[in-house]
């Protein structure tokens, strides 16, 4: 098993990425420069938890838009299939390829997890709140699926 990642720290720089959105064109967290920028992390697409925090992603969306907070959602998953996911859910922001786990394991959101009794390495549940600045203004790990944006909206006072 790999060293699981360090976790960021409220203050930090937040760590520069460029990925491949669902229709293959690179997004940088630059292209986002002087807005706030929420990077969720996600471990696979079209499962029951991942879609239950896509959409309730999708159904605040303009909520945290209108409170000046951008929304990118990042799992290893292709290109083609977080363009898959996109449509049959409907999903009206980015969603980025992260195929290597590299920004996962910058920040922070890789590690050793179990699921149904398997243990192995992979990206966990994990949500990123990058200032205006490209500062981390709020991090969450092992995040619930269920409940999730709710509780965030609490914490950014949306």
């Amino acid at each position: 098993m790999a060293a699981v990642s360090t976790p960021l720290q409220t203050g930090a720089q937040a760590p520069a990425f460029t990925l491949k959105n669902s229709e293959g064109q690179d997004v940088s967290l630059s292209d986002y420069a002087g807005k706030s920028v929420i990077v969720y992390f996600y471990p696979k697409a079209a499962t029951p938890g991942c879609t239950t925090e896509a959409c309730d992603f999708r159904d605040n969306l303009n909520s945290l838009q209108g409170a000046g907070y951008s929304v990118l959602g990042i799992s290893p998953d292709s290109p083609q299939d977080i363009a898959k996911f996109a449509a049959d859910e409907s999903l009206t922001f980015p969603l980025l390829s992260d195929p290597d786990n590299e920004v996962a394991k910058a920040y922070g959101s890789y590690g050793e997890k179990t699921v149904n009794g398997n243990t192995f390495d992979g990206t966990l549940r994990s949500t990123v709140v990058v200032d205006a600045q490209g500062n981390i203004s709020h991090a969450e790990y092992g995040v619930d699926a269920q409940g999730h944006v709710a509780r965030l909206r609490d914490t950014l006072g949306v």
